[in-house]
């Protein structure tokens, strides 16, 4: 069993004496764990390094195996991880967010989004939005997607400004005004194509997604928000933009 597939490198973990276990994330073959013989050597930890973008050669001699990957280099990336930590934190939060999928469960959508994102790990709020649509499309991957395309009451597809927190779904500013201390803000950003268009836009974002992630996603599997999520709100607040408080 072999196949041949771009990939985008999500971390490694040491095995034996001088191999490690690679993880990727493909477009076909979702995320993918492999042998990578030598892998600890000078000339391959630099191939290896989180974000990168790589020509991955896997084989094995049964499907179930975990086999071996030949890991070639298409894009390095580990200059833009040292100089950002924005950049840094994303890359390790998108790679926390896609280890709640099953491994070799394809997910192109997220695949997408990740390639989209390390390719813009030296603006910082770019990152910061590519990040919250990568959150929103991991929601939808998980079967907890929100509604913001239109109002949960009325069906109008304009002047959206809330989401209610318990569908998930849209609310326009008419008919949330009688509730609107108990719903959740809609960016405007979110709800239509663009880009956000400030700090406060952003800490809103972050607050919408990171609770529909806590109720649906990390709640009912007992674990914590990942701390990447932290640095990277930190990171951005250093940066000039708030973090979610």
């Amino acid at each position: 069993m072999e196949w041949r597939e771009e990939a985008i490198v999500l971390g490694v973990r040491r095995h034996g004496e001088s191999s490690v276990i690679a993880e990727v994330m493909t477009r076909s073959r979702g995320r993918h764990l492999g042998i990578v013989r030598g892998g600890r050597s000078r000339r391959q930890q630099p191939v290896l390094q989180p974000g990168n973008s790589v020509e991955a050669h896997w084989r094995a001699r049964l499907d179930e195996h975990m086999g071996t990957f030949i890991l070639e280099p298409v894009t390095l990336r580990a200059a833009s991880l040292i100089e950002s930590a924005a950049a840094l934190n994303a890359v390790q939060l998108a790679a926390a967010h896609l280890r709640l999928l099953p491994e070799r469960d394809p997910h192109p959508r997220l695949y997408d989004g990740l390639a989209v994102l390390i390719e813009h790990l030296t603006e910082p709020q770019t990152v910061a939005a590519l990040m919250l649509r990568f959150e929103i499309a991991l929601l939808e991957e998980l079967g907890f997607g929100l509604d913001l395309a239109r109002c949960a009451a009325t069906g109008q597809t304009d002047d959206l400004v809330y989401v209610s927190p318990k569908t998930g779904r849209a609310v326009s500013r008419e008919a949330g005004a009688p509730w609107h201390d108990k719903l959740l803000a809609l960016p405007a950003f979110l709800a239509e194509e663009g880009g956000a268009e400030g700090a406060d836009e952003l800490r809103e974002a972050f607050r919408l997604t990171g609770y529909f992630l806590a109720r649906n996603v990390f709640g009912p599997r007992g674990i914590k928000e990942p701390e990447a999520r932290h640095g990277l709100l930190a990171a951005l607040a250093k940066d000039g933009r708030p973090p979610v408080g």
